[in-house]
């Protein structure tokens, strides 16, 4: 399963203290543009984010994933935290 495969490239990559990975692809099956790769919402908390811009940290994400971003992996939504901004949220 791809968001198997997600999940292992990325717990590899950054050793998240936090990872969630959703699966929304069923909703956008067959919609214009899509030739067959899903669409994922990624959450991450790492502490490799510390002093990274957001614009960073994705292509961090896109690099880790590698060729997977162009054949099965549509559309990708990154939530990517370092553990003092996730604390944050949760206070």
């Amino acid at each position: 399963m791809t968001a198997d495969i997600i999940r292992h490239k990325l717990e590899d990559a950054f050793k998240p203290e936090l990872i969630e990975i959703i699966d929304h692809s069923a909703a956008h099956a067959g919609h214009a543009g899509n030739q067959g790769g899903g669409h994922y919402h990624v959450t991450l908390v790492s502490t490799q984010f510390e002093n990274k811009s957001l614009v960073q940290r994705h292509q961090l994400v896109y690099q880790a994933l590698g060729d997977m971003m162009k054949a099965e992996i549509h559309a990708l939504s990154i939530n990517a935290l370092t553990p003092s901004e996730n604390s944050k949220g949760n206070s």
